[in-house]
């Protein structure tokens, strides 16, 4: 079977602080505010999602991806936190790709944002580099610089020069 996607990949955050957690996306990673809709329990419960309903902000990235924070009516307590991303189970996180990711870096240290790696980009393997940050939940942030965005993603390439 090959599912054949209509929009680009979105993304599902749970939050405990829906408004703090709004802040972070729009005002210091920039993400666009697109829409706000509220679950009743009936709903809610049937999706599978929480037996008292929730709440979803949808937020758009500037190359168009959408994250959304969902909210329960009653939020789990706080994981703790790991020192090592891979130490969880089920761990997972959002990259993202820039080109300029020490600019980036820069900014999000200037909002108070603490890295994981520190304040300076890791070279992982030859142009490549990356840094690790959490948002204000504990949500692991990957943002990564490729010398050759071209050689690590040709099928984009492809589609912007056609």
């Amino acid at each position: 079977m090959k599912m054949n996607m209509v929009v680009p990949l979105e993304v599902g955050i749970a939050v405990r602080d829906l408004p703090r957690m709004r802040r972070f996306y729009e005002d210091v990673l920039g993400f666009t505010f697109v829409s706000e809709v509220v679950v009743p329990a009936e709903k809610s419960a049937q999706a599978a999602m929480h037996a008292q309903g929730y709440t979803v902000v949808r937020l758009q990235t500037p190359y168009g991806e959408r994250i959304k924070l969902l909210a329960p009516q009653r939020p789990p307590a706080a994981e703790p936190v790991t020192a090592y991303i891979l130490d969880k189970a089920n761990a997972s996180y959002l990259t993202f790709i820039v080109d300029d990711i020490q600019a980036v870096v820069d900014a999000l240290v200037a909002q108070g944002v603490e890295f994981m790696t520190g304040p300076r980009r890791i070279e992982v393997r030859p142009g490549t580099y990356l840094a690790f940050c959490r948002d204000p939940e504990g949500n692991v942030l990957e943002i990564v610089q490729y010398s050759d965005i071209a050689g690590y993603r040709p099928d984009l390439l492809a589609k912007g020069d056609a």
